[in-house]
């Protein structure tokens, strides 16, 4: 059973309380599953669930995270009918997780808006510690 974080009470400049917000150094990992912790398997072709393996980097990497404290959830292009087969899946293989998300939008070249900070990882073929590097993003202009 994942255990729940508490979430810390939070104010904006005037004092007015605005969403609640993670303990510091707690992060919320969103992570996709196809392609990125096991082989791509397209909706159109779900039987393919019952053979496919985990990435053992992401498996290793993803329950510690887990284990440190931080928030697990996955996110995933696969179909509302394919909740529960993608969730025996995660639980069959150890995954530990918060949270999965069916229904994310198909065809990739994502960019979330949020008002709070988002940083993204594409996923390269493996799982190993993420470092800190500088490169150019899209901001909204001031």
């Amino acid at each position: 059973m994942a255990k729940k974080q508490k979430l810390e009470e939070s104010f904006d400049e005037k004092g007015q309380h605005i969403s609640p917000q993670l303990a510091e150094g707690v992060k919320n990992y969103v992570i996709d599953i196809d392609g990125t912790i096991t082989d791509d398997v397209p909706n159109e072709e779900p039987e393919r669930m019952a053979t496919c393996e985990p990435y053992p980097d992401a498996l290793k990497t993803i329950n510690g995270w887990y284990d440190e404290g931080h928030i697990i959830t996955f996110l995933t292009a696969r179909l509302d009918e394919h909740y529960d087969v993608t969730k025996e899946w995660l639980d069959k293989h150890g995954f530990k997780y918060h949270g999965l998300m069916v229904g994310k939008p198909r065809g990739g070249n994502y960019h979330f808006i949020d008002n709070h900070v988002i940083k993204a990882t594409r996923y390269l073929g493996k799982f190993t510690k993420l470092t800190t590097k500088t490169t150019k993003i899209e901001v909204f202009e001031d």
